[in-house]
């Protein structure tokens, strides 16, 4: 009689402070910006940049955005992350789940040592973001890859692919998404994801030539090419993102011209993807919308970028441009529609 498998799931995010205090925030982003998938430039410049510029302003700033979002249970994200986990525990409970952030704690090193002390046969990896990026997903791989290498029984490895436009993770986006408008009736629908520098864009493109200041292959090479999905830009993060709005948009029942997508949080003076949500705002106001619904699309947990990126800073500055009504939706969180969702694409490996 054969022994059942034993399928341990391996949940993957970006990572939070341990707490809003600046020492915290200042650990937290010394591991996230040297990362060269994060901030890829040449090492010396990176430790120069960080040593005397970043580190030295950014963690009194960001501590103070942090202590903003943080609440009785601490990080949105970490705790939205935990109870998501729950939710699936539940719902998968033939397996071992476990959570691992790429910075800060639980670290995706003690994640995947509580599945290999198990012991489990296979790991399933779920990095928990929708679209696929270098600095998110790639960087999360890495680790995971790094860390199963380093084994003397390399365990068997599976990755839930970028789930941008799957039909389970569209349909709970649709489940939130009247949820949370349904009452609230907005005129527009921004979509807001997190942007990217150029380069990183350029970098994934096979066609691109490598001269980032000339020759483009099909990457950022007009102004539509992101309007049609196909074999030059499948592993594009900006082609996903507009997957993924044409997707909710026809599930939400939004009509062309009902709706925008635009990029958030860019960092430094390089070039990143556009249209800037900080540049949209006030042109929605002015084009006359006053009830505007917002949501981030490129998140499955509320974090600092949405809680206060979105829901404090955009809402005032939409209000200061003549416009009457703010709602950010909500992420898909640990919501029940979520964790049905996520299980069935766990459920596929």
């Amino acid at each position: 009689m054969s022994t059942p498998e034993k399928v341990g799931v391996l949940l993957v995010n970006l990572g939070t402070p341990n707490n809003p205090s600046v020492p915290a925030v200042r650990t937290y982003l010394d591991q996230f910006l040297n990362d060269p998938r994060v901030l890829d430039i040449p090492p010396l410049l990176r430790w120069f940049l960080l040593t005397f510029v970043i580190l030295r302003s950014r963690p009194a700033e960001s501590a103070h955005a942090y202590e903003k979002v943080w609440d009785e249970r601490g990080s949105p994200l970490l705790y939205h992350s935990v109870d998501l986990q729950a939710g699936l525990e539940q719902r998968l409970a033939d397996r071992h789940f476990a959570l691992g952030m790429r910075y800060g704690t639980p670290s995706i090193e003690s994640a995947f040592r509580q599945l290999m002390d198990a012991p489990v046969d296979r790991i399933v990896v779920v990095p928990l973001y929708p679209q696929e990026a270098s600095s998110s997903t790639g960087t999360a791989l890495e680790e995971v890859y790094r860390l199963a290498a380093a084994e003397w029984k390399v365990p068997s490895v599976q990755v839930v692919p970028p789930f941008f436009a799957d039909e389970a993770f569209v349909a709970a986006w649709a489940t939130v998404f009247s949820e949370a408008t349904d009452a609230f009736q907005p005129d527009h629908v921004l979509f807001s994801y997190h942007g990217l520098p150029e380069r990183h864009i350029l970098k994934g493109d096979p066609k691109h030539t490598g001269d980032f200041t000339k020759g483009r292959g099909h990457c950022l090479a007009s102004d539509t090419c992101c309007d049609t999905f196909g074999d030059a830009n499948r592993h594009c993060y900006r082609a996903q993102c507009y997957a993924t709005t044409r997707a909710l948009t026809a599930a939400f029942g939004v009509e062309p011209g009902g709706y925008t997508v635009s990029f958030q949080s860019r960092l430094g003076k390089d070039p990143w993807v556009q249209p800037f949500t900080d540049q949209v705002i006030p042109k929605l106001a002015a084009a006359g919308h006053k009830r505007l619904a917002v949501l981030c699309p490129a998140f499955v947990a509320d974090c600092l970028e949405t809680i206060e990126e979105i829901g404090m800073t955009a809402h005032d500055q939409f209000l200061e441009a003549g416009g009457e009504a703010f709602k950010l939706v909500p992420c898909l969180n640990a919501h029940p529609a979520w964790a049905d969702a996520l299980a069935k694409i766990i459920g596929r490996l």
